[in-house]
């Protein structure tokens, strides 16, 4: 908002409204996310907006983009630090332990809501967006990677995008791994750190693997050549991948392996994903999510395992190309304010039956009649002096450009076909 006078008020940066000719595709996303996670056993939870800032400090890591620069804090009235909720996974973990869900293993939880980030507005990504998400804790075995993964791909198909996107993977192994996976990508980037960014010199002693997602060009040609982790996965972790791979395989879903893919927080473990498009530049990650197995316990609570993965609406809205369109309404017309109230006794009766009515409100026929047109009603309800008096109305079928004259007390039946 500006403080010229007269200026004309603007959303916020960085946020934009979902009009009316928007909505249907952004719920019909939404609706088909939860409708094919509850066939996978996935039940619906909603987290708040705002956590307490420590909720996502404590899982994010204080070297991350998203705590350093990107997070909506404030103090509250009484001083606390609050936070809007960057992504989904740190609130539906904060919800498991608030609870005391661990008894309630395994969880399988659907979210989908508005998330909030300060970074530079372009297309696809915004300050304020909405994701779908799904968290599976609790189990350790192989399995849940290959069912999240297969929710996904189903999802993406199930939307008309099965031409839109590859499902890049990678392991990155277990703790052990990592960790001498660490030490490797360490001594090769410290040979480099005179060319490193200084963002990335401040993560260096801290988080390496953060490096590897630096957009620094002169980081992206030092870790071009730097150790893969997978020279560092042990037997086991090769085990755990394979069998991803193996159960992947056997589903017929198609994948790719990235070895470039990684998670720079010391809690995801073994599997990273990504459904990538090609379609969408810079921002072409559709969906993507991992294993993070130390997550909750570093949150305060039992050791137990996790994945999951989110998935971002708008950046799904631009690639959909079909989906199912409102249900066009029946307009009701009063001839004149006098039968406004019949008009109103009608409009209760269909809409309790289920129909769809836009009531005229104002003007004369022909203005009623194109406003109707401008609401694209398929069938318009007219209210003539004469018909009404000898318990009839009219029938307007708008495609067709016929009507014809019914009974009041037949009127649903003869509805139907617009129903």
């Amino acid at each position: 908002m500006t403080s010229q006078k007269g200026a004309k008020i603007q959303p916020v940066r960085g946020t934009q409204d979902i009009l009316p000719d928007k909505t249907p595709s952004f719920r019909h996303i939404e609706n088909k996310a939860l409708e094919i996670a509850e066939r996978y056993g996935f039940q619906e939870i909603s987290t708040p907006l705002i956590e307490f800032t420590e909720v996502f400090t404590r899982t994010l890591g204080d070297t991350s983009d998203i705590v350093t620069k990107e997070m909506y804090t404030f103090n509250d009235l009484s001083g606390e630090t609050i936070t809007l909720r960057p992504e989904g996974t740190a609130g539906v973990a904060r919800a498991f332990l608030s609870n005391g869900l661990a008894q309630n293993l395994p969880l399988k939880v659907f979210y989908s809501g508005p998330m909030f980030r300060y970074e530079r507005p372009q297309k696809g990504r915004r300050r304020q967006f909405k994701q779908v998400g799904i968290e599976l804790i609790g189990i350790e075995g192989s399995q849940a990677d290959i069912e999240v993964i297969s929710l996904g791909n189903h999802f993406l198909r199930e939307l008309g995008l099965e031409d839109s996107f590859t499902i890049e993977l990678n392991s990155l192994g277990d703790p052990d791994s990592r960790s001498d996976y660490k030490k490797a990508l360490l001594e090769y980037l410290s040979a480099h750190k005179k060319n490193l960014s200084p963002n990335s010199i401040k993560r260096l002693e801290k988080n390496p693997l953060r490096i590897l997602d630096s957009k620094d060009k002169e980081d992206q040609k030092i870790t071009a050549d730097a150790p893969l982790i997978s020279n560092s996965l042990n037997d086991k972790s090769k085990k755990f991948f394979e069998e991803i791979r193996n159960g992947l395989e056997k589903l017929n879903i198609s994948y790719v392996i990235n070895e470039r893919l990684v998670r720079g927080l010391d809690y995801y473990n073994h599997t990273a994903f990504e459904f990538v498009s090609q379609s969408l530049g810079a921002q072409g990650a559709l969906l993507a999510g991992g294993r993070y197995d130390g997550l909750i316990k570093q949150m305060g609570g039992p050791d137990t395992p996790g994945i999951g993965w989110a998935a971002g609406i708008e950046r799904l809205e631009m690639l959909l190309e079909d989906f199912p369109k409102k249900r066009r309404p029946i307009s009701i017309i009063p001839g004149d304010s006098s039968l406004n109230e019949k008009a109103s006794i009608i409009s209760n009766d269909l809409r309790q039956l289920g129909y769809t009515i836009d009531f005229a409100y104002s003007g004369n026929m022909k203005k009623r009649l194109k406003n109707s047109n401008k609401v694209n009603a398929c069938a318009c309800i007219i209210l003539d002096k004469e018909a009404v008096k000898d318990g009839n109305c009219i029938v307007r079928d708008m495609d067709r450009g016929e009507q014809i004259l019914i009974d009041s007390n037949n009127l649903s039946y003869h509805l139907k076909k617009y129903k």
